[in-house]
Parts: structure tokens; C-alpha cells; sequence
């Protein structure tokens, strides 16, 4: 049961903002990257995870970016679960924003109306050579691009690579002007993402919902639960 005070928060919000992460697609079944069984920490490659996904790989040994991409980072099947729903369905039903640091697609099936992709989409590819976007499922067939030769991937940032500034303003501009944040499968650990909270109003309120504690240097209420537990409970209001 959602105790009624979270409950009345949601209800009484005039704007809020979902920060997301990787907690909240692991219930879709799409492995999360710190944890003791996550991309990186169980990764038994030569090479650490974050190289095969950095743009120095990628420029190097694009056969290599691309065999590690396909076998790693895609999830067609995975569908949505309660809290992508829930959130998607805040977003229709009041101003809701979610921000995500999440690429696996499953916030835009779930029908999200305002969301913003910080770190971009596995499932949006384009050919750096000609520029034009191509169907995901091409892309794991070959990496190359069928028209022009050119070398395909999918437009998410990568390491050594900047963020998308319209991502960023949009972020920051949701951020302030939010009367409710919600923290969800994320650590709030990871800049620049982190670094988002930095820019709430100072009347709004935060929620952490998360089954490890997280600890901030300001007043926040933390929910320790598993957050698809809290979502299946929390009710959608107008």
C-alpha cells in the first residue's frame, strides 16, 4: 500500500519529473549496468565494457563496436513494465516529464508523451557516412549501410563523445520547473546526468524510489522499495 502522504504528493504535483536509469527496465529483463550481475561488472571480455562502448572503439575497430553492440546492448523483445506504464501514464494525464538515462526504447513503446532521452536511442541508427536513419533490425544484420557502404550505429552518446545540448536544455528546463521529483532505478551517481538535481527550485519536493538507500545533501524522502511494488500501488490522478 502506497502510504497516502506519497500518494497526496503525486495527486497535488502541478509538474513532475521522472529521473530514471537502469533499475527501472531490469523488471523487463534488460540487465542493468553496476550490479554485482550487470554489463559491467560481469563483463569477461579483454577489454572493459565501457571501451566497447566508446567512440574510440568505434573508430577503430567498428567490427568489433558492432559485434559487442549487438550481442550486449539490444533487447527487441523486451516490453515495458509497470513503472515505464505508470510514468507514460502520468504523461498523459498531468504535466509529467520523464528523463531517462535509459536507450533501450521501452519509455517510447510504453507511449511516454514528454520524454527525454539523455543518452540517446540503441533503436534510432543512421549511417555516418551519408547520414540517413535505417532500420535497427538492418543494422544487426550488417554494419554496413546497404545504399552507400557506409559504417551504421546507433545514435546514443558514447564514451569520449558529448551530450546532445537540446537533451540537456530541455532536462535542465523540465528540472526547474518541476514541484516534484521522483529518482528511480538510478544511483544519481553518474554525471552529467547527477547533476540535473542541482537545478530544482528550491520549494520543489524529491523522491528516491530504490531498494538501496541513495543519499543526498539536501532534504529528499527515500522510498526503499522495489519500485515496481510502488508503481503497481500508486494511482494516476488528473
Amino acid at each position: 500500500m502506497i502510504d497516502p502522504k506519497i500518494q497526496a504528493e503525486f495527486d497535488q504535483a502541478n509538474n513532475i519529473v521522472f529521473l530514471t536509469g537502469a533499475g527501472v527496465s531490469t523488471a523487463s529483463g534488460i540487465p542493468d549496468y553496476r550490479s554485482k550481475n550487470g554489463l559491467y561488472t560481469n563483463d569477461q571480455s579483454d577489454k572493459p565494457a565501457e571501451y566497447y562502448l566508446s567512440s574510440d572503439c568505434l573508430r577503430d575497430e567498428p567490427e568489433v563496436f558492432w559485434q559487442y553492440e549487438k550481442s550486449n546492448m539490444y533487447y527487441p523483445d523486451a516490453k515495458p513494465n509497470v513503472i515505464h506504464e505508470k510514468q507514460a501514464a502520468f504523461t498523459h494525464q498531468k504535466d509529467a516529464v520523464v528523463v531517462t538515462q535509459n536507450i533501450d526504447s521501452l519509455y517510447r513503446k510504453a507511449g511516454t508523451q514528454n520524454l527525454i532521452e539523455f543518452h540517446g536511442n540503441l533503436y534510432t541508427v543512421y549511417c555516418q557516412k551519408c547520414g540517413k536513419k535505417v532500420d535497427y533490425k538492418d543494422y544487426l544484420k550488417s554494419m554496413y549501410h546497404e545504399n552507400c557502404g557506409g559504417i551504421l550505429r546507433p545514435d546514443i552518446v558514447l564514451y569520449g563523445e558529448g551530450l546532445d545540448p537540446d537533451a540537456i536544455s530541455k532536462s535542465v528546463e523540465a528540472v526547474s520547473r518541476a514541484d516534484l521529483l521522483v529518482i528511480v532505478g538510478t544511483s544519481m551517481r553518474v554525471y552529467p546526468f547527477a547533476g540535473l538535481i542541482d537545478y530544482r527550485s528550491a520549494n520543489a519536493k524529491v523522491l528516491a524510489v530504490n531498494e538501496e538507500q541513495l543519499t543526498f545533501n539536501f532534504p529528499f524522502t527515500m522510498i526503499k522499495e522495489n519500485a515496481v511494488d510502488f508503481f503497481k500501488d500508486l494511482q494516476v490522478h488528473a
